[in-house]
């Protein structure tokens, strides 16, 4: 059974009632790409189960969670060519959804992103955000061996 809020966002794209761009879906999380995104392939981790921010992830989670979160920025350089990540957590501030989401952002030196204040693109054509989603979800879930 999945702890959802009524009126969420993200708990409406975990129950699959929002469409998303998936890039992981598990047992413990989804990721998607983010509809605004910094760059190309900025994607959105959540916990399936409705926590509104870090301090509310139960600890038996948060390992899974950021376990899952350091494959997608692993599979950030490999998939995009970008040099890095940026990983970020907001906690209640400047958070747009109230449901915990790990931000997975690929950066390149000379990107333009600079500290906390960065223009947002405007979504992507939705078949290369399927694409791209199509691109890291085979990196970080390759499916059975």
């Amino acid at each position: 059974m999945t702890i959802r809020a009524d009126g969420c966002t993200f708990c409406a794209i975990v129950a699959g009632e929002v469409p998303a761009h998936v890039v992981l879906d598990d047992d413990v999380a989804l990721a998607f790409l983010d509809i605004r995104p910094l760059f190309v392939g900025h994607t959105l981790l959540v916990p399936r189960d409705h926590h509104e921010a870090l301090p509310d992830l139960p600890p038996a989670l948060v390992e899974p969670l950021f376990a899952r979160a350091r494959r997608l920025a692993a599979a950030m350089p490999e998939v995009l060519g970008a040099q890095g990540s940026f990983v970020a957590v907001n906690n209640v501030v400047s958070q747009s959804v109230p449901h915990l989401h790990v931000h997975v952002v690929p950066r390149t030196r000379g990107d333009g992103l600079k500290g906390f204040f960065w223009p947002r693109l405007r979504g992507l054509d939705p078949d290369e955000a399927a694409e791209v989603a199509r691109r890291l979800r085979a990196a970080v879930d390759p499916g059975p061996a």
